[in-house]
Parts: structure tokens; C-alpha cells; sequence
């Protein structure tokens, strides 16, 4: 079993979760069996009660853990299914070690920080490394801080436990380029460095982020004050296009090569690279379309992080260039619907509370009634269903008890088991359920299958009490939950493309296998981009009318 520590220095945001993630890609294009998984310092148990504006996507795994975004960069990256396993924070590490004390574990011991905190770190070390070659473990925020220090003490405990064969330490670290002297400056991680190794950890690899070239005599030099090889200076500048590029930037320095080899493996080196493949459908497709994402969190770049790199693996599949244009949901409720002109779809994801939500309707029912291909995430689903509801069976006030309380028309409440939740953290309806899928509709074609599993993140569902009333109306119910008859997929029939789902289709798609349902929304684009889909808008203005007519004698 082989180990494999990244830390970071100087600054946060360095992409410590990409390089662990591309690293995790080489290796595995060598034979090797891989898992991520990631140690956060801060104390909340999970990322779950955390504000997209400080932290981004909450990324939802199988088993319903919900994780910090970089666990959707290792997934991606590398093809094992991670588990609550695979993320671990400072708030899980004590509460774990209190709920121990309470029930009198220690045997009365002085509880401390050493050995009882640092022990039960390596045990989750230990727990995650099952039936894998190599376990790479990523280390949150910024050697120096001071709630990541019990991390660094466990890692350097753990390598001593180890011997020095079977575990290895990356330093990612930041080369600044001061445009005043017009030099890069490596002072910065000469001291990072410097702080790891007073913690007791010398770097075997240290990753250089610049967006300037490293010579030679910068290589030699980082070589010399950080006491590593030369060889062991990797360059990892900004990619061009998409990170996607960058297994390939860092196979070009040869870094898969050098971990194996501090290791003692002899893996073969890759016959066929994907990356390779990948990298040129991004770089050279044979069409191009543009979507709107309307959303509340658009000036946040990683809070629909999943969504995007799905509409990019999508484009991969399609061999289409997918050009994304960010549109604030609350723009939309001042009526600047000219931004939706030209677009040749709409993708609505999810999200919280009602801020932007009537931007979100304007945006489905422009969709639904002008033909423009439509796909809708969560609460993407919930807002075609308001839309129709109100627009198309003309059920005045109909909007969700998360938006209204006690609204005329409740299509959209809060699932039954919920409405007793008061604790925030960890109780929605999380990870993955079945859904059986309606055959002949878009939703089963997309997947060539009768059932499928994918994971939600939600406490409202669509009203079961509405459900003949929509369908009556016009509405497919193509895709339920068996065990509970709940409704996870919606189209309309007679629309060129409209699906809207209530589970998170983007945690599941990779850049070699896009998701089933992003692959068919981008074709459906393409299709309309091509001229094939402008005449739907009368067929929409005919099954409106009809739909209305059907709802109102429902």
C-alpha cells in the first residue's frame, strides 16, 4: 500500500484537489488502482450548512455524504466511487473524539490533541486505503495555519509509522511573477517549504504554480533551498484551455514517472492516453452552441462547478464547442428577457430560497414556449413545474411552500419526513435513490435503460396531489421513484426538449463518459442551432393552447 500526501503553501487556491486529481489520473493510466480523499481544517462537521458564496458547490457523493467540491475533481479525474470515507474535517475529527470520551473510551485518560486527535486521523487513513494501490490525501487550507497543524503532525506520525518507501509528500506551492522587477520570485516557497520541514516533513515533490516558465536556474534553485532533486521541481503553469489539459501538463514533466519511482514500482507506461483524446475533441469540435445558465449564484465560479464541467464533458460527447453564458435569475424578474434571444438552450440548476426564483419561471416558460431546448436541475424541475402549473393549467398562486408558505396552488411542498427536521446539517434527501424510467420518453432514450440511480440533494418534491392534474395537462412523468412514487423526471411531449430532473445528474458524469441526460441536451442545441428546431415554436403555441384546454377541464 503506497501513500501519498498533498499540501499546499503561500496562498489557498492553489489547485492542490487538480493535481491530486490528475496525479490519480496517471497513475491509474499506468494500472494502478487509485483513491482521493480529502482533509479539511475546518470545524464544520461538512460542507453541507455552508454559504456557496465562501465555499462553493456542495458536492453529494453516493452514500449522501456531502463533500467539499474538490471530491467532484477526483471523481472526475479518476473512476473509483468515492464514500463518506474520502472527506474528513476537523468538526468529524472531534466530534468523534468526544462522542469517545463520553461514553469513558480512554479509560480516564487526559483527552489531547496528541495522541487522540492525531490517532484518529491516521485511522481514517487507514480506513480508506482498502482493495487500492495508492491512497492520495489531500490537506486543506495553508501549511502554517493554525487549525491544519494536527493534520500535518498526524501525516508526519503516520510516515515515521510507515517508512519512507511507502509514503510520499507533494508541496504545492506558489511562484509569483513581480511584474515590477519582472522576474519570478521563489522566496515564497522557500518558506513555505521551510515551515513544512520545521513541522518534521520534508517534500519528496514540490509543484510550482506560475503562469511564467521555470528556467534552469530557477529549477536549481528551488532544488537547493528546498532540498529536493531538481527533477523534483515540477512546473505547473496555468493551462490554456481547460483543465483538462493538465494530466498532460504534468506527464510532460514527468511526474508520474517520478512518484513511481520513489515508490520502487515498475508500472508500464500508458499504451493509450485519454487525456490525449479528450483534449482534442476540447480543442478542435466540429460544432458550437451557446446556453444560458440562468442561476442566483452566477458571479460565484464554483458554485454550479459540476454543472459546468457536465456541459463540457457534454460538448466532449457531442464533439461541440459549448459557449456558457452566466445569466442572473433576478435580472430576469426586471424583465431583460432579450438575453434569452439567440440562445440555443436553457439550463435552470438548483439552489435555495425564493431570491431569483420568479427570474427562473420567466426563463421555463420562454423556454417552453418558443421550442428552445430546456434542462432543469432540482430546483430546475420545481420551477417548470410552478411555470406550467400557473401559465399552461392556469392554477392561479400555484409556487412551492419553500417560496410561500401557504400558497393558492402548493405543486411543489416539502416531503413529509422534512417537515419534522429542525438540525440543518445532513437531513435532506441525500445520495443516491432509483428511478424508473417511462420507455419511449426522451429520458429513457438518453439512458438506454428501464431504471437508473442518481443522487439528490433536496427537501421539496413535487406534489403527488398535482401529479394526474399535470398530466392531464400535458406534462410526462418520465422518471419515479418506485419505492415512494415520487417524481424525479418531467418532459413535455410535443417540446423539441424539455427535461427537467429533481436529482443532481451532474455528480455523476465524467469527461470520458458524459451524463446520459447533459449528452442529449447538448445534441438537442446543436440540433436546434443546425435550423432543425425553429418551427417548434408553433408546435409549442399548439400544444399550449391544447394543454390549457385539457387543464381546464381537468
Amino acid at each position: 500500500m503506497k501513500y501519498i500526501f498533498v499540501t499546499g503553501g503561500v496562498v489557498s487556491s492553489l489547485g492542490k484537489g487538480l493535481t491530486a486529481a490528475s496525479l490519480g489520473a496517471l497513475l491509474e493510466l499506468r494500472g494502478l488502482t487509485v483513491r482521493i480523499q480529502k482533509f479539511d481544517p475546518y470545524l464544520n462537521v461538512d460542507p453541507g450548512t455552508m454559504s456557496p458564496f465562501q465555499h462553493g458547490e456542495v458536492y453529494v457523493l453516493e452514500d449522501g455524504a456531502e463533500t467539499d467540491l474538490d471530491l467532484g475533481h477526483y471523481e472526475r479525474f479518476t473512476s473509483g466511487k468515492l464514500s463518506r470515507m474520502n472527506s474528513l474535517s476537523s468538526g468529524q475529527i472531534y466530534e468523534s473524539v468526544i462522542q469517545k470520551e463520553r461514553r469513558g473510551d480512554y479509560l480516564g485518560k487526559t483527552v489531547q490533541v496528541i495522541p487522540h486527535v492525531t490517532n484518529e486521523i491516521k485511522e481514517r487513513i487507514y480506513q480508506a486505503a482498502k482493495d487500492v494501490d495508492v491512497l492520495i490525501t489531500e490537506i486543506g487550507g495553508t501549511t502554517g495555519d493554525i487549525e491544519g497543524l494536527p493534520f500535518l503532525e498526524a501525516m508526519r506520525q503516520f510516515a515515521l509509522e510507515n517508512g519512507p518507501r511507502d509514503v510520499i509528500f507533494i508541496h504545492v506551492t506558489l511562484v509569483p511573477f513581480l511584474h515590477a522587477a519582472g522576474e519570478l520570485k521563489t522566496k515564497p516557497t522557500q518558506q513555505s517549504v521551510a515551515k513544512l520541514r520545521e513541522i518534521g516533513i520534508q517534500p519528496h515533490i514540490v509543484v510550482c504554480r506560475t503562469d511564467h516558465p521555470l528556467d534552469a536556474g530557477l529549477r536549481d534553485k528551488i532544488s537547493m533551498f528546498c532540498n529536493v532533486p531538481v527533477k523534483a521541481v515540477i512546473e505547473c503553469a496555468d493551462v490554456a484551455n481547460s483543465i483538462y489539459e493538465l494530466p498532460l501538463a504534468l506527464q510532460k514533466e514527468g511526474m508520474d514517472q517520478l512518484v513511481t519511482d520513489l515508490f520502487g514500482l515498475t508500472p508500464p507506461a500508458p499504451a493509450n492516453n485519454i487525456w490525449d483524446k479528450i483534449v482534442q475533441r476540447l480543442l478542435n469540435p466540429a460544432h458550437e452552441v451557446t446556453i444560458g445558465v440562468v442561476g442566483k449564484y452566477i458571479e460565484l465560479q464554483d458554485a454550479y462547478k459540476s454543472v459546468y464541467e457536465s456541459v463540457t464533458h457534454a460538448g466532449i460527447a457531442n464533439n461541440c464547442r459549448v459557449n456558457v453564458i452566466r445569466i442572473d435569475a433576478e435580472d430576469l424578474e426586471k424583465g431583460g428577457l432579450a438575453v434569452l434571444k439567440g440562445l440555443d438552450g436553457i439550463l435552470v440548476p438548483g439552489g435555495f430560497g425564493d431570491r431569483g426564483t420568479e427570474g427562473k419561471i420567466a426563463a421555463a416558460k420562454y423556454a417552453r414556449e418558443t421550442g428552445i431546448p430546456y434542462y432543469g436541475l432540482c430546483l430546475g424541475l420545481q420551477i417548470a413545474v410552478i411555470e406550467y402549473a400557473r401559465n399552461v393549467l392556469k392554477l392561479e398562486g400555484a409556487n412551492s411552500t419553500e417560496f410561500e408558505p401557504n400558497p393558492a396552488h402548493p405543486v411543489i411542498n416539502m416531503m413529509e419526513e422534512q417537515k419534522k427536521i429542525i438540525d440543518k446539517g445532513a437531513t435532506m434527501r441525500l445520495g443516491s435513490y432509483e428511478c424508473a424510467l417511462t420507455p419511449g420518453t426522451k429520458a429513457a432514450r438518453a439512458y438506454g435503460a428501464e431504471s437508473i440511480r442518481e443522487r439528490h440533494r433536496h427537501r421539496y418534491e413535487v406534489n403527488n396531489a398535482y401529479v394526474e392534474q399535470l398530466k392531464r395537462g400535458g406534462v410526462v412523468i418520465s422518471g419515479i421513484n418506485p419505492r415512494r412514487n415520487l417524481v424525479e423526471i418531467i418532459e413535455l411531449k410535443d417540446h423539441p426538449w424539455f427535461v427537467a430532473v429533481q436529482f443532481h445528474p451532474e455528480f455523476q458524469s465524467k469527461p470520458n463518459r458524459a451524463h446520459p441526460l447533459f449528452a442529449a441536451f447538448i445534441a438537442a442545441t446543436i440540433k436546434r442551432h443546425r435550423g432543425a428546431g425553429k418551427p417548434a415554436a408553433k408546435s409549442a403555441a399548439r400544444t399550449r393552447r391544447s394543454a390549457a384546454k385539457k387543464g381546464r377541464q381537468a
